[in-house]
């Protein structure tokens, strides 16, 4: 998509008009044995049957590591030489790499051998990783990303931005509703726009917001900014907040919304979806709420306020999904 320059809309009864028309024209047990998660087809058994291996790896987490690992690409290889389904490196597989579908050889690239090895390396971990203090699964998860060396070196996750991501995508991709949840209202989506339509012009605050409204921040941005003293939104604050008003509790993070969101295709959009940009789903660093039209209602950045931007301001749009119902708490 074609970068543009980012527009602006005036705030006040004009863009009430704009919005308006933009609008008119456009499990209690989150871990259970049952896999809801979509899963390809030919993998959907694997899967299942993987996770039986031991009762910390769900049907769910199972499939929540390969979505975020490789999409279920078994032909995926990083830049940093993680192979296959699972992203095993070299090293990881020559020990835990296992001959799953006996026909004679261990083979990364085979998701028939890579997914019941990623089950079972993930069942080693747990047992690794047990007394270490904190959440023990996500304990487990930070181990599989960065080893367990390092987990039992800080006691718990560690202080890697990339394996805190890692894991909290997971989880929250765990834990959310399959395709069979429930569907998401126009009367919500429309309490969604008009909540964050009520916050156009409020200070962009690195960290800020959640599902009462406007709050101080944190520091700091990968930038440096800080949001310690302004009161204000974020943009994943800005949609937890407008969501929250309609009875909708997301996840934190622009990653997390992502993964309790289902992406609709090309064409399906409609207002009030969710608007997430960046290079792979764990990789997400921003959200906006799409009204119609091409525009959406966002805190861009620091230094900015809340306002409305054309959907092209950004080059790296990657998804657009709309947010699966989940009442009584936020996740």
């Amino acid at each position: 998509m074609k970068a543009s320059t980012a527009v602006t809309i005036g705030v006040g009864a004009t863009a009430a008009v704009i919005v308006a028309a933009l609008v008119q024209g456009a499990g209690d047990d989150p871990l259970s044995a049952a896999l809801s998660l979509a899963v390809p087809s030919q993998y959907k058994g694997l899967v299942e049957q993987a996770a039986k291996m031991c009762p910390e790896v769900s049907p769910n987490l199972l499939a929540a590591l390969l979505t975020q690992e490789s999409g279920f690409n078994p032909k995926a290889h990083s830049s940093a030489g993680a192979e296959g389904i699972a992203q095993f490196m070299p090293a990881a597989w020559e020990s835990h790499g296992i001959d799953a579908n006996g026909d004679g050889k261990r083979d990364v690239w085979d998701p028939e051998d890579a997914i019941p090895s990623a089950a079972g390396y993930l069942c080693d971990i747990a047992k690794d990783v047990k007394d270490v203090p904190g959440d023990h699964q996500s304990n487990m998860l930070a181990a599989y990303n960065a080893g367990s060396g390092a987990v039992h070196k800080y006691g718990g996750v560690p202080p890697y931005r990339q394996t805190q991501n890692y894991v909290h995508t997971i989880n929250a991709l765990a834990r959310q509703p399959g395709p069979g949840g429930k569907t998401l209202t126009g009367n919500q989506a429309n309490t969604a726009i008009d909540a964050a339509q009520g916050m156009l012009g409020t200070p962009y605050s690195w960290g800020g917001g959640n599902a009462s409204g406007p709050s101080t921040g944190i520091c700091c941005s990968p930038a440096g900014h800080s949001g310690a003293s302004i009161v204000g939104f974020d943009c994943s604050g800005l949609t937890l907040y407008a969501y929250a008003k309609a009875g909708i509790y997301l996840p934190r993070t622009a990653a997390e919304q992502y993964t309790a969101s289902e992406p609709v295709r090309p064409g399906d959009q409609r207002p009030g979806d969710l608007v997430f940009y960046g290079a792979t789903p764990g990789g997400i660093h921003h959200v906006g709420i799409y009204i119609g039209g091409g525009w959406m209602i966002n805190a861009p950045k620091p230094g900015t306020k809340v306002r409305f931007d054309r959907l092209d301001s950004m080059t790296d749009l990657y998804s657009i999904a709309r947010p699966v119902p989940h009442a009584q708490k936020e996740i």
